[in-house]
């Protein structure tokens, strides 16, 4: 088990860094637009579809990279109160009123947009060059599956250390 959640750990942390990059590239876009809409009255259409979607997979792809190295918000003027182990159950019990539902959500409706958007072979209409929306969508069922996994392993290893009250790991 360990070794499932070592290999968890690394995938979020991987494809968080990975991704981060795309930061570089959408401030690139995004001055390009700006230059050429205030610079040269000629803005683009293109820039902003590709910002949406350079952004939106920034989002979804760091996700899971947030959360393995708890950097999620949270307020800790309180949770800093409690000892260790009320943190554990606190994380237990808010996973699963809140996040199971929504990460239920999310996954089974990304799932559904990405598989309607190959079978269609739908285009992002919004500018002149349509580029397929599959790939994007694929990206964001992916982000939430990775998110998903990371989350799984952190309730164990919260479940964990409620009952044992020491880590896992």
């Amino acid at each position: 088990m360990k070794k499932a959640l070592k290999i968890v750990d690394a995938i979020s942390d991987y494809s968080g860094r990975a991704f981060s990059w795309l930061a570089f590239a959408l401030v690139l876009v995004l001055v390009f637009e700006v230059v050429a809409r205030w610079g040269f009255n000629r803005p683009t259409i293109w820039a902003h579809l590709t910002s949406q979607m350079m952004g939106g997979t920034l989002v979804v792809m760091g996700l899971a990279y947030a959360h393995v190295h708890r950097k999620h918000l949270r307020i800790d003027i309180i949770y800093r109160m409690f000892p260790t182990r009320v943190k554990m159950i606190l994380d237990i019990s808010f996973f699963l009123v809140f996040m199971v539902p929504v990460l239920y959500v999310f996954l089974t409706n990304s799932a559904e947009w990405a598989w309607q958007s190959w079978v269609m072979g739908e285009v992002r209409d919004e500018s002149w060059w349509y580029p397929p929306a599959a790939p994007f969508r694929t990206i964001y069922l992916l982000g939430w599956c990775t998110f998903t996994l990371q989350c799984l392993a952190r309730f164990f290893r919260d479940f964990y250390f409620a009952v044992r009250n020491k880590p896992y790991d």
